[in-house]
């Protein structure tokens, strides 16, 4: 069964940084590309990075260019999304997505709040 478990939210001031973790398992993590989405409050879910499946190539939205970065470790079936210099307006439910023979699973989500 393939699971998806983020971790990593919290509370945090603006202008700190977190680093979200998505522990995948029951499939071919390896194989993947991984995605992270972010959900704000009365928003609908956007895409915020992508990462191929080798971890050489990478894709940002452009509100997370130069301050975020998505990375993984297939040894450890782990994508993660270091998230720096946090705005307000980053506050959300973010989530790690694979798309899998057209399907996309989702993880829980873990919610970040950015503020003072």
């Amino acid at each position: 069964q393939m699971q998806l478990v983020e971790s990593g939210g919290g509370l945090v001031q603006p202008g700190g940084s977190l680093r979200h973790s998505c522990a995948a398992s029951g499939f071919t993590f390896s194989s993947y590309a991984m995605s992270w989405y972010q959900q704000a409050p009365g928003k609908e879910r956007e895409l915020v990075a992508t990462v191929t499946a080798a971890g050489t190539t990478t894709y940002y939205a452009d509100s997370a260019k130069d301050r975020f970065t998505i990375s993984r470790d297939n040894a450890k079936n782990t994508v993660y999304l270091q998230m720096n210099s946090l705005k307000p307006e980053d506050t959300a439910v973010y989530y790690c997505k694979l798309r899998k023979r057209g399907m996309d699973y989702w993880g829980t989500g873990t919610l970040v709040t950015v503020s003072s």
